[in-house]
């Protein structure tokens, strides 16, 4: 059997790769490797409520306690699990995907994303069957299910209180929002709005099947569209569980992961709040960031690709801030994973302390071109070993120079190749990625 984790847990399409059966050992499993008192969330999606059943009832079958949070962002459960002295935690959520999709994510004790060799130690037993009847719990030694009630609310005090506890409120930022359909609907719009903020909300209703469908942070056209609408000073968009987050400003311009990043290392760095003056980010982020923060007098640290990789540097090293381009970003002194809304709340507080425009105080990191295309392939091992391949980008790389870089990436969720080309020319960098992807496809 092929590995079952990817880089966020299990993930598939609903009820064809990512089963009843499947989900029902996966609660058994976390309630076996972890403990028995376990924390489930899920997102909007459709399939939600099947898997969770699945989950729960894993949960129950070896004697665990499933204590229910209900629709609430991947964050949350990641929090909660240490407020209510949890084991372990489970989220079900296919993140940015299709609606088609789900997932279920896992987090121990402490909150943080099981290590390798747990999952693998988890694989196993499922390959293996399951509990065993000396695992499994007979007649009134089953567990039971516990609603928890105040879940969201418990993430949005804590959200609100990472800013106001820096004395910062957002009276008079008027911020067009769009929740995606997803979880981040039934916390982000309420914690802006008691810090102060004017918030017009967009696709915050959901009927399991149109999350993340042409709206979200994967597809920023709506929230432009809004933000020109109604005149906002900036726009936010989070993914389907809202562990991310991106922005634009008030001219539409996109705010991403990487400019947030720079944004807000820097000014942790001015309030002596940046331990070992370093941030940390993926092999991914843009040129722009390396320069940005070392004209800064930052240190960069650059990972595999992988949020679990970004914070496993961070919690060696020390570091409080790290993050993806892709607008999935940790402030480890507020939580353990990525987390959109406290993300989104602590730029929009840096940003307040600049005394600048959002625009202007995002400016202080200037964007290399950069492509990136996903081409769907069958096998994405075949990129690796294809002579072809290698031939494209060693023929790009030679091109591009100093100047450029060029980065293939196999994607951990879909069957799909990432092909990124960073040039300081717009054209080349397309130039350069089209003709790599195009190989990629003929080949894998």
């Amino acid at each position: 059997m092929a590995r079952l984790f990817g880089t966020d847990g299990v993930r598939g399409v609903a009820n064809t790769d990512l089963t009843c059966e499947l989900a029902f050992k996966l609660g058994q499993a976390i309630a076996v490797f972890r403990g028995k008192t376990i924390l489930i969330g899920k997102d909007t999606r459709i399939s939600g409520d099947m898997l969770e059943a699945c989950v729960a009832a894993g949960v129950m079958s070896v004697g665990g306690t499933a204590l229910m949070a209900g629709v609430i962002p991947t964050p949350a459960i990641a929090l909660q699990v240490r407020e209510l002295s949890c084991d372990g935690g489970v989220m079900i959520s296919a993140s940015h995907n299709p609606p088609e999709y789900n997932g279920i994510k896992f987090f121990d004790g402490a909150g943080y994303k099981l290590p390798d060799a747990v999952e693998d130690e988890m694989q196993a037993f499922i390959e293996a069957g399951g509990a065993t009847s000396e695992q499994l719990a007979a007649g009134d030694a089953v567990g039971v299910m516990i609603p928890v009630e105040d879940a969201c609310e418990r993430y949005i005090a804590h959200a609100v209180k990472t800013v106001a506890d820096q004395g910062v409120r957002f009276d008079g930022l008027r911020v067009a929002l769009d929740v995606g359909h997803g979880a981040s609907c039934v916390t982000s719009p309420e914690a802006l709005r008691r810090l102060g903020a004017e918030v017009t909300v967009i696709n915050e209703d959901y009927n399991g099947c149109d999350i993340n469908v042409a709206c979200g942070s994967t597809h920023l056209e709506p929230l432009r569209a809004l933000v020109a609408e109604i005149g906002a000073d900036v726009g936010i968009a989070h993914d389907g569980d809202a562990d991310r987050v991106m922005m634009v400003d008030g001219a539409g311009n996109e705010i991403d992961g990487d400019i947030v990043e720079a944004v807000c290392a820097i000014d942790l760095k001015r309030r002596g709040a940046l331990p070992g003056d370093t941030a940390v980010s993926t092999v991914m982020c843009n040129l722009g960031l390396n320069h940005a923060l070392a004209d800064a007098g930052i240190k960069l640290i650059q990972t595999k690709v992988g949020d679990r990789y970004v914070l496993e540097a961070m919690r060696e090293g020390g570091f409080v801030i790290g993050g993806e381009q892709s607008g999935h970003m940790i402030f480890l002194e507020h939580n353990s994973t990525g987390d959109g809304l406290v993300t989104a709340l602590q730029f929009l507080a840096a940003c307040q302390r600049t005394g600048l425009p959002i625009a202007e105080a995002a400016a202080v990191m200037t964007r290399f071109p950069q492509t990136l295309i996903n081409v769907r392939v069958t096998d994405k091992a075949a990129v690796n070993e294809s002579a072809a391949v290698q031939e494209a980008v060693a023929a790009a790389e030679a091109e591009l120079g100093d100047s450029g870089r060029v980065l293939l990436r196999p994607s951990g969720t879909e069957p799909v190749v990432r092909v990124m080309v960073e040039a300081a020319d717009a054209a080349d960098a397309e130039r350069h990625a089209r003709a790599i992807a195009e190989v990629v496809e003929r080949e894998a």
